[in-house]
């Protein structure tokens, strides 16, 4: 276990060297606190060494298994990182942002995720994707799954957090169609005895996930909604018919 006073020195730390170090290609430039600095390298240091370990598994399940186990390192830097008033381009904070996306840890990589893009950082060259496309696209990786391990409120924050990124139609389809099937799936298991809370009912519920799967559609014509859009249509009519006169 990590004593206290280092881990309040990791996170004292960060939020100091965020104002002031620029981290590119690996190397690190110190505009101004060399403390910071020297602590962002002992931190890029073992982050490389897990990189490397996580290199040598070819297993995608046990890759996971070892981030969980090594994620914990860097979560006294993380929030010192989230503290700093004016935050620099960091790759621990980058690459955590990645990896708590694929450990499900969601408010986590909310935070992150607002983080990054609120002050424009940059994912590590090896992700090759901008971070609003990554994050929208894993996000709806996790709600496309047989067993989705994103719940709807998640999805919800990840499409209004990446509304104005650029990204390709056909990955801000797969992130609509996640919310979809996540509404549709609300919509199938409601309960009109326990699930009062639910403004309009099941019928909203079904005009939801009609709305994300059009929207899918609209983007991607080849998303594979077509007839879950039909069966929403004839579940929004056969509850109409069930209605009281």
């Amino acid at each position: 276990m990590k004593c206290p006073f280092r881990a309040h020195m990791e996170r004292v730390s960060a939020a100091t060297a965020a104002t002031g170090v620029i981290a590119a290609a690996g190397a690190l430039v110190s505009a101004e606190n060399g403390a910071g600095a020297d602590e962002y390298r002992l931190m890029l240091a073992a982050l490389g060494n897990d990189l490397r370990q996580l290199h040598n598994i070819q297993s995608l399940e046990r890759k996971i298994e070892a981030k969980r186990g090594m994620i914990d390192r860097y979560r006294d830097w993380l929030e010192g990182a989230l503290a700093a008033e004016s935050p620099a381009q960091d790759e621990i904070v980058t690459t955590m942002l990645v990896w708590s996306i694929d450990l499900a840890e969601w408010p986590l990589a909310l935070n992150l995720a607002r983080h990054a893009l609120t002050h424009g950082l940059a994912l590590p060259e090896r992700y090759r994707r901008t971070p609003g496309t990554l994050i929208a696209e894993e996000v709806a990786e996790a709600g496309l799954q047989k067993d989705p391990t994103v719940d709807l409120a998640t999805l919800q924050q990840v499409d209004a957090l990446t509304d104005t990124a650029d990204m390709p139609d056909e990955v801000r389809a797969k992130l609509k169609k996640a919310m979809g099937l996540a509404f549709k799936a609300r919509a199938d298991a409601f309960d009109a005895d326990t699930d009062s809370d639910v403004a309009g009912g099941k019928g909203a519920l079904i005009a939801a996930a009609r709305t994300q799967l059009e929207r899918a559609l609209a983007l991607d014509g080849r998303c594979g909604v077509k007839k879950l859009i039909e069966q929403l249509n004839r579940d929004a009519k056969k509850l109409a018919s069930e209605k009281p006169e």
